[in-house]
């Protein structure tokens, strides 16, 4: 009698395939766009230059809100166990350092263009915007490079920071920010009925005091002082000297007026973004100045695909802000935590329109936290005023406890 014997097939766990793998190529888009606008108006037909100057509006308040709707929503999440993978796979590493030299190269022809005689008032100004929404968004660039632990990342961080002179940001957003985040105590948190022009200055001079004391304490820890040659910020503000004056030498003292547009319209494109971010969260106050843990549902997310590519997944914020060290690949969204009407682009003009913003946020913070008025950030200048509008949706003392 025959023995006959089956041997069971074993099968292998099917390996993750990231599908947005060439899809990640679009964070290069912004330089891109920048250059070929550049390109359109030194060498297209006079009829459309017109049309190009106007490209950096355009691209951001047009353009891409158009594409990000068309596009619609992402759905895909990487599972636990490919996120190894992902995460030493070098090819994701190189993309984002690939903005670099665009960065520098859309820099450099639109600052030539500026030099030219011909070109006017309102093309200096309007280029000096779309040279602002390439530098602001190399502001997420160094963002990303920042939450390495590499020297040369580090460094690299500055350049991107270097036209914008934001360099502060390198220390400050992962060693303050983070440290900080959905809190009364943290500049980069907005506040709930505080405006973007309101929080503008709060968090540009607040965050750049906090960048001192931050790198004042770490020297201190090394027994140095904060005027030590290894004081990060003045590396940081060596480079960003070394790139305006290589800029002037090149194309003479013409351009700094559009330079002076270009640093001010980056800032602030990175910084209305900052202000989406944790508009009126808080994480629970244990007393003591300690906070809770920071959760997912800390921060506002959006799962927009064409933004999500465009800006390395910065609208996963949830999960940049509960893992920290988790490269964009990575990041996961989240259905169960606060979520933006739409992605960043399409939230801009909203975040600079005061009553706009209010109309399409406050409401939803007060639902979000279903009315408990201690878990709100408030700015405690709008508190009363907000208290008082929706009076409805607030829970009295006793339905709280």
């Amino acid at each position: 009698m025959n023995a006959i014997t089956q041997v069971d097939k074993i099968t292998e766990p099917v390996k993750f395939t990231d599908k947005k793998r060439k899809l990640w190529l679009l964070g290069l888009v912004v330089p891109n766009i920048a250059n070929a606008t550049f390109l359109g108006y030194e060498f297209g037909p006079k009829i459309t230059k017109k049309l190009f100057t106007y490209m950096g509006p355009l691209a951001l308040h047009i353009i891409i809100p158009a594409i990000d709707k068309y596009m619609g929503e992402d759905p895909e999440n990487p599972p636990e166990e490919a996120v190894t993978d992902l995460e030493n796979d070098p090819y994701y590493a190189r993309v984002v350092k690939l903005f670099i030299p665009l960065q520098i190269i859309a820099n450099l022809y639109g600052n030539y263009l500026v030099s030219q005689k011909a070109v006017s008032l309102e093309e200096r100004i309007l280029f000096g915007h779309i040279l602002g929404l390439v530098n602001g968004v190399a502001i997420n660039t160094a963002h990303e490079l920042s939450h390495k632990s590499g020297k040369l990342e580090h460094y690299l961080s500055h350049l991107c920071l270097a036209p914008t002179g934001y360099n502060h940001f390198r220390i400050e957003h992962p060693y303050g920010h983070h440290r900080r985040v959905a809190t009364p105590e943290d500049p980069a948190s907005s506040q709930l009925g505080e405006s973007f022009w309101q929080f503008w200055p709060r968090t540009v001079t607040g965050s750049f005091k906090s960048a001192i004391e931050i790198e004042t304490r770490r020297l201190g820890r090394k027994g140095k002082t904060f005027w030590s040659l290894e004081n990060e910020l003045f590396h940081g503000w060596t480079i960003t000297a070394a790139y305006h004056m290589f800029m002037l030498k090149l194309f003479g003292a013409g351009i700094i007026p559009t330079q002076l547009i270009q640093s001010c319209c980056g800032i602030t494109l990175f910084e209305v973004v900052n202000y989406m971010e944790h508009y009126g969260l808080k994480r629970e106050d244990l007393g003591n100045g300690r906070y809770a843990r920071t959760r997912p549902e800390h921060s506002w997310n959006n799962n927009s695909r064409f933004s999500n590519v465009l800006l390395y997944q910065l609208q996963r914020h949830s999960d940049h802000h509960a893992y920290p060290t988790r490269s964009f690949q990575s990041l996961r969204h989240y259905d169960n935590v606060p979520q933006l009407p739409a992605g960043y682009a399409s939230m801009v003009l909203p975040a600079l329109i005061p009553k706009w913003w209010f109309k399409l946020m406050d409401e939803r913070v007060i639902k979000h936290y279903d009315g408990h008025i201690d878990k709100i950030n408030f700015y405690p200048k709008a508190r009363e005023k907000i208290l008082g509008k929706y009076v409805h949706l607030f829970k009295t003392r006793t339905e709280r406890s």
